[in-house]
């Protein structure tokens, strides 16, 4: 190996650490901050820090990868946030902001279905009307593992364990978890939940 080729091979492996990071660092990454000057600096610092020169051709090769790789964590980050923005819109009962968020013909797989596919929104509306609308005790969700797979431009797929943390009649703190895989498309710039399947606990807390 040249030293050209072992001063790049060096700087994509702190890059490749570097973006794991970033997708482990839980699912509030603020990617507004993750600037292409930003990085830019990362990588000029990474190889300063091997105490190594750069000419223009290596540089470019490792910021045509930043740019890519950079645009793939954004996309999944906006997958994980329309995700809990959906799962927040269920805790607080709030069926408007749900219906906006799925798409008119969703389809799913889930407990409280019996096995059955159920497709539109009537099925869900009746648990928001007459179950989650009327929860006044406080409902805490956490997404644990979220994995995105991105499918095309315009479609995605996120699989995640969700704890579901909240207090029973007795004023008891009790945990519920479910496992979640939801299909999202989006349409016209809006990221649209086409379907999804859950097992284990129901969405509604157990009393």
């Amino acid at each position: 190996m040249n030293k050209k080729m072992y001063i790049l091979f060096k700087c994509i492996c702190k890059l490749i650490h570097y973006l794991y990071l970033l997708c482990h660092a839980g699912t509030k990454v603020n990617m507004s901050v993750v600037t292409k000057e930003s990085f830019n600096q990362f990588l000029i610092d990474s190889m300063k820090s091997m105490n190594q020169t750069y000419d223009q051709s290596t540089f470019s090769t490792l910021l045509n990868i930043n740019e890519t790789s950079l645009c793939v964590l954004a996309r999944k980050q906006d997958i994980i946030k329309v995700t809990e923005q959906l799962i927040e819109s269920i805790n607080n009962g709030d069926f408007e902001s749900y219906a906006k968020i799925c798409d008119p013909g969703l389809t799913s797989f889930e407990p409280e279905a019996l096995g059955n596919l159920v497709e539109g929104h009537d099925f869900h509306r009746f648990y928001f009307e007459n179950a989650l609308s009327k929860g006044n005790k406080p409902v805490h969700t956490i997404l644990l593992n979220p994995h995105v797979h991105l499918i095309g431009e315009d479609a995605a797929c996120i699989a995640y364990i969700r704890l579901t943390q909240y207090m029973d009649g007795s004023g008891i703190p009790r945990t519920m978890q479910s496992e979640e895989t939801r299909v999202w498309h989006r349409r016209d710039g809006k990221w649209l939940n086409i379907h999804f399947h859950r097992s284990g606990a129901p969405s509604v807390p157990i009393k």
